[in-house]
């Protein structure tokens, strides 16, 4: 996987903009949000109490790092009824993926970038 794989789940110009451009610092913030993504996702059940806040902090890393399609994704589940949670949880569940592969795939380009010098 790597840069040419990216599907626009994020936009990355938000990220470098925050940064700077550094790649190492681009790399720390990716790998905190895939850390985060990983930590916060066992949340992500209508049946665990607290959803709403694992949501909620998948919802404001996201926005850091320019994946706006899952923030807005985890400001509607904020929002569901508790009997729609279970959908809506899984509408953020996708949209989580998809913005976990453009960061495996940015995070790769990187990696090759570090490598070529």
């Amino acid at each position: 996987m790597a840069r040419r794989d990216l599907t626009g789940a994020v936009d990355f110009s938000v990220l470098e903009s925050m940064t700077g451009g550094d790649d190492a610092i681009n790399e720390e913030v990716l790998g905190l949000f895939a850390e985060q993504a990983s930590l916060w996702s066992a949340l992500l059940d209508p049946k665990v109490d607290g959803w709403r806040d694992g949501v909620h902090t998948i919802r404001g890393a996201a926005g850091g790092i320019g994946a706006y399609d899952l923030a807005a994704t985890c400001a509607d589940a904020e929002l569901s009824e508790d009997d729609l949670a279970g959908p809506a949880l899984e509408r953020v569940r996708s949209a989580l993926s998809d913005a976990l592969a453009d960061v495996a795939a940015y995070r790769h380009e990187l990696m090759l970038k570090s490598l070529r010098g």
